[in-house]
């Protein structure tokens, strides 16, 4: 090939590729520009925001089983099997397991076998897990709930929200606080979504130490807007989730109800190993409190 050939080659190719850094030409598809992030909104102060007001609360003062018109029971997978393969068998209606005595709901774990139960999953622990699901549901809200936690290995109490559906983690999950007793103290907030969540282990969470979380009662507090999750304790808020505004609801499922959830797990994933010296264990509730602006 001649250095003549060579040179026409080189400019034919430099046209098509817009060599040189000069503008496009009038066929050219400019190329948009990057979008921009929507910007994280501050972190608001701790406690009841202000003008807020008491929308939905429990306090707990009538003994006995939990208000029936506030409380139901999942018990769905006793049979088959809980999905983070825990060992206990949620129960329904059974003080053993529930009850309020005292101005507090009590959450009771035990170690026991109820075989005579249909619905039984050959496990070797009971415990309760109570939802607020047909009952109350809300989208946004500032959630406040006063608990003493139980300790011990093998423990898992949960205080968190699902989607109204239950279609996870399409409908996303707010973990308000979860405490595993062989990390005595520390509380871990987490959000889940179709694209954060443990099963990718790309959840989005962290964690905060309350030394006494099994000796004294706090305050695990929720503040959700169309801006953010944010998740405290005790009016310190330590874990912020921004909405991204960008349309994806894989990363935002935020905007339908969700219903509240407490209960005490055992063993598992996240539980471990059970030490079935602990038991009874259980975890107390002096009130549940939801407020709206």
């Amino acid at each position: 090939m001649t250095r003549t050939t060579l040179h026409m080659l080189f400019i034919g190719l430099c046209g098509l590729a817009a060599c040189g850094g000069g503008s496009a030409g009038p066929g050219a598809v400019a190329m948009p520009p990057p979008a921009t992030p929507a910007p994280t909104p501050a972190i608001p102060p701790g406690g009841v925001p202000a003008g807020w007001k008491l929308a939905w609360a429990d306090e707990f003062n009538i003994d006995g089983l939990p208000d029936a018109s506030k409380w139901d029971y999942d018990t769905s997978r006793n049979k088959l099997g809980w999905y983070n393969n825990e060992l206990q068998y949620y129960s329904r209606d059974r003080a053993e397991n529930a009850r309020v005595a005292d101005g507090r709901l009590i959450i009771t774990a035990l170690k026991e076998k109820l075989a005579s139960a249909p619905d039984y999953g050959r496990q070797a622990y009971t415990s309760s897990r109570m939802l607020t699901r047909g009952k109350a549901e809300w989208t946004y809200g500032f959630f406040e709930i006063r608990a003493k936690l139980p300790c011990g290995f093998g423990t898992w109490p949960a205080i968190w929200m699902l989607g109204k559906s239950g279609d996870w983690p399409l409908q996303g999950e707010v973990d308000i606080m979860e405490h595993v007793g062989q990390k005595k103290g520390e509380v871990l907030g987490t959000v889940h979504t179709a694209a954060y969540n443990h099963t990718l282990g790309t959840q989005k969470g962290a964690t905060t130490t309350v030394p006494d979380a099994c000796d004294a009662f706090h305050n695990y507090q929720l503040k959700w807007d169309e801006h953010q999750i944010v998740i405290g304790v005790d009016d310190k808020y330590y874990f912020q989730f921004a909405n991204p505004k960008d349309g994806d609801v894989r990363k935002w499922p935020f905007t339908g109800p969700q219903y509240l959830i407490l209960n005490i797990a055992l063993g598992g994933d996240l539980g471990g190993p059970v030490d079935d010296a602990i038991f009874p264990v259980r975890m107390e509730v002096d009130y549940v409190r939801v407020y709206r602006p």
